[in-house]
C-alpha cells in the first residue's frame, strides 16, 4: 500500500459506472506506477506550497485532461480549472477560498444544483487518515469560501465536485500542503465494521473490480437497529470510495431516495460501485441521525484476497467535521 502517490479523483452515481448526480468521470485508465511508499513513522518536512505565490494566489501546474485519461486526476478538464486561492497552516481555522476558472480564464457563477448543492467539496488527507465533506458559500465574483481546518501539517487532496449550468459534471482535484513535519499515518485494518458517535456501521457485499458491486451498510447504536435516517442531501446516506494507491475518487449514492416510497430510512443503506482495480480502497459513510452528520469508515479491499466479515470495529479516524 502507497499512501504517498499521485492524487486523484473519480465521480460516480447511482446505476452508472463513473459517472451521476455530482459528477460524471471518464472510464478508469492505468494511473502508471506509484512513487516509493515511506517507511511507516518517517517524519518528512512539508513546505507551504509546492507552487509560487503572486498577490495570496496560488499558481498550480495545469494538466490537461486527455480523452483517456479518467475524470478528476487533474486540477483541469474541459476547460474548467479548479484554483486555490488560501494557504493553510495547521490547526488553524481557515477561511479557505477557491475559484473553479472557465475556458476564459473568468470565474464560473452558473452552476446546477446537484444533490441540494451546487458544489460539493471534500478534503482528504494523502495518508487519508482524515476525511472531510464540506459545502462552501460563492460569492457573486464566483469565489467560493468554506471554514476549513487541517489538523496536522502534510499533504491533502481537495476535490471539487460540480456541474456547470449547461455542462456535464466534472470532479476536479488539487493539492493542499500544510507546512511542518507529516508523518504519514499507515492504513488501519480492513474490517466489515465501524463505530462513530456510539452508533456501529456493518458493511456486507465486496468490491469486485471492473463490475458493479452491491454494498449494504446497516447502522445501529445501543444495539438497536436505526430506523429513523433522516435525509442529507436528498439521502439517506452518501459514500465515498478512495483508492488508496492514488487516492482515485468515487462519490457513490445509495440505491432509491427518500420519499419515492420504498426506500425504508434505515437501518440498511444499500450502494452499487464499481472499482476500476484490485487493492486497496476507504469507504467514508455520511448519514444523518437525530439532526447531526456521522462520518463512519472503513478498510476495504477489491479484488483477490477478500477479507471474511468480522464483529471487530475499526478505530475511527479523525475526520466527519461537518459544517452543518
Amino acid at each position: 500500500m502507497n499512501a504517498a502517490t499521485k492524487l486523484g479523483a473519480y465521480a460516480l452515481g447511482l446505476a452508472v459506472v463513473f459517472g451521476g448526480a455530482l459528477g460524471v468521470g471518464n472510464a478508469m485508465g492505468d494511473v502508471g506506477p506509484a512513487p516509493a511508499k515511506p517507511e511507516h513513522g518517517a517524519t518528512h518536512s512539508t513546505p507551504a506550497a509546492t507552487a509560487e505565490s503572486h498577490g495570496g494566489h496560488e499558481e498550480t501546474t495545469t494538466a490537461t485532461a486527455q480523452d483517456d485519461t479518467p475524470g478528476g486526476l487533474q486540477v483541469s478538464q474541459n476547460g474548467y480549472t479548479l484554483n486555490p486561492l488560501t494557504t493553510i497552516k495547521a490547526g488553524e481555522s481557515t477561511d479557505f477560498r477557491f475559484t473553479v476558472t472557465g475556458s476564459d480564464g473568468k470565474p464560473v457563477t452558473d452552476y446546477q444544483v446537484q444533490h441540494d448543492k451546487k458544489l460539493h467539496f471534500i478534503v482528504v488527507s494523502r495518508d487519508l487518515a482524515t476525511f472531510q465533506h464540506v459545502h462552501p458559500d460563492m460569492a457573486a465574483d464566483g469565489v467560493w469560501s468554506v471554514k476549513l481546518t487541517l489538523d496536522d501539517p502534510g499533504a491533502y487532496r481537495a476535490f471539487a465536485d460540480f456541474a456547470p449550468t449547461g455542462g456535464s459534471g466534472l470532479t476536479l482535484g488539487a493539492d493542499l500542503l500544510v507546512a511542518g513535519d507529516y508523518k504519514p499515518k499507515p492504513l488501519p485494518e480492513v474490517a466489515r465494521t465501524a463505530e462513530v458517535d456510539g452508533y456501529t456501521v456493518s458493511l456486507t457485499g465486496d468490491l469486485v473490480p471492473g463490475q458493479a458491486s452491491k454494498l449494504t451498510l446497516s447502522v445501529s447504536k445501543d444495539g438497536k437497529p436505526v430506523t429513523d435516517l433522516q435525509p442529507y442531501l436528498g439521502a439517506y446516506g452518501h459514500l465515498v470510495a478512495l483508492r488508496a494507491s492514488d487516492l482515485a475518487y468515487l462519490h457513490v449514492h445509495p440505491d432509491g431516495e427518500p420519499g419515492d416510497g420504498k426506500t425504508a430510512a434505515g437501518p440498511e443503506i444499500t450502494f452499487y460501485a464499481e472499482v476500476p482495480s484490485g487493492g486497496d480502497y476507504r469507504l467514508f459513510l455520511d448519514f444523518q441521525h437525530d439532526g447531526k452528520v456521522r462520518t463512519a469508515d472503513f478498510a476495504a479491499q477489491a479484488g483477490p484476497g477478500q477479507p471474511k466479515p468480522t464483529s471487530e470495529p475499526s478505530a475511527s479516524p479523525s475526520h466527519g467535521k461537518h459544517p452543518h
